[in-house]
């Protein structure tokens, strides 16, 4: 019984995963956690207190495009390293930083913009941004998510692991003419 329950629900969002194309003008925005989203979740701690992560490339790549097509971005992240700060510095796209409630970010965050939150994406990993991801249109989590991320309802698990292009892989559900790019 368990085991055609998990298998149904595997197949329920393999079907999510394979219909979600969206259109540039359904997403109002795009949230992105930053640990284990543009990350691989790991830190590198240098001696002297420095902190660095890695980061891909190619995700970098993905938010010029969808920020060519008109899609605003942001980070959220309770993270407050500089490192955070520096790609968001890098990629030009808007940064909130320290939050320990991204739900009630996010909301604040939506109204101030007149934002829809069924016109939002949400791409996390872990159990600090379930309550967010459960309250806007298009919840996303990589691969590596954990379970209680992705068993959300609605929730498509991206092929892609935490910092292995996350970001890219999202162009391939948001439809983008050639044109566009």
């Amino acid at each position: 019984m368990e085991n055609n329950k998990k298998l149904e629900s595997e197949k329920v969002k393999s079907e999510a995963k394979q219909n979600t194309l969206l259109s540039p003008e359904m997403i109002d925005l795009i949230v992105y956690d930053f640990d284990g989203v543009m990350t691989d979740n790991k830190v590198y701690l240098r001696e002297d207190g420095l902190e660095t992560v890695v980061v891909n490339r190619s995700d970098g790549l993905a938010v010029e495009i969808l920020k060519g097509i008109g899609v605003k971005q942001v980070i959220l992240t309770k993270e407050r390293n500089k490192v955070v700060e520096a790609r968001a510095n890098k990629l030009k796209i808007p940064l909130i930083k320290g939050v320990d409630n991204k739900k009630d970010m996010l909301i604040s965050f939506c109204e101030e913009h007149k934002i829809l939150l069924d016109n939002v994406i949400y791409i996390g990993n872990d159990i600090n941004d379930v309550e967010a991801m459960s309250i806007v249109g298009y919840p996303l989590c990589p691969l590596d998510a954990y379970e209680e991320v992705k068993e959300l309802p609605k929730v498509v698990v991206l092929n892609a692991r935490g910092g292995d292009g996350v970001v890219r892989e999202l162009l391939n559900h948001v439809k983008i003419t050639k044109e566009e790019v």
